[in-house]
């Protein structure tokens, strides 16, 4: 089976709908699949659920899709880069799901494990725990949290072989994986391409039994978000 396609364009055509839950990877902009993203806005699908850390900043990532207002509802734990994020928010035009990042990170993972429920001591006795089952545990009180599955996962990997094994880059490796375990079907945009068994079993992240399609993007452009030198 050829899981590669020649562009994101070919990658996404046939898989987005009005009103898709789409995930996707990321922590700030490290790690996010920037083609893929691209060629979401332009499919001009609207009213889309998203699922990610955070929205990018404005113009960038997630944000252009804000900017277009194909997104409906942001499922994120930060919020702070994003101007137009905020605008929509505070004004009412976006619906926001605001998750504790551990919680997220567990919502997706257990998810893509099957497991519709879990609890954590994250988030009780605030507004985060509002309307949510809370259960005694051991002396302590927990919420319960639902997991999180998407209709699509859009990943961002360093290398991919042809199977569609996956090997992920320091940060990049915080919230890629388990998004691409909680799709449905999983798109992954990577630097590099080997082939089959060029990649040490021990160091690969990530089965290609997850992986449906791949898109080689050699020049990513790889924003730096806080760009902090000396005077």
């Amino acid at each position: 089976m050829n899981k590669i396609y020649p562009s994101a364009t070919q990658a996404l055509e046939g898989l987005v709908e009005d009103g898709m839950t789409i995930a996707v990877g990321g922590f700030g902009l490290c790690g996010i699949p920037e083609a893929l993203i691209i060629a979401l806005r332009d499919t001009g699908k609207t009213q889309l659920t998203a699922i990610s850390n955070n929205a990018g900043v404005d113009g960038f990532g997630l944000g252009l899709l804000l900017e277009t207002r194909q997104i409906r509802k942001m499922v994120s734990s930060y919020v702070g880069e994003n101007k137009e994020f905020e605008r929509q928010y505070l004004s009412g035009e976006l619906e926001l799901e605001f998750t504790p990042q551990g919680t997220l990170a567990e919502k997706l993972r257990a998810g893509g494990a099957g497991i519709p429920a879990f609890y954590t001591r994250t988030g009780y006795g605030t507004l985060i725990a509002e309307g949510k089952e809370t259960r005694q545990f051991n002396g302590e009180w927990y919420v319960m949290e639902e997991s999180l599955t998407a209709d699509i996962a859009l990943v961002k990997a360093w290398k991919a072989d042809k199977s569609g094994n996956l090997q992920f880059r320091k940060t990049a490796r915080n919230f890629n994986p388990l998004v691409a375990t909680a799709g449905k079907v999983c798109v992954v945009e990577v630097d590099e391409i080997v082939e089959t068994g060029e990649l040490d079993p021990d160091q690969i992240h990530l089965p290609g039994i997850y992986v449906q399609r791949i898109v080689h993007n050699p020049n990513a452009e790889k924003r730096i978000e806080k760009r902090t030198v000396r005077s």
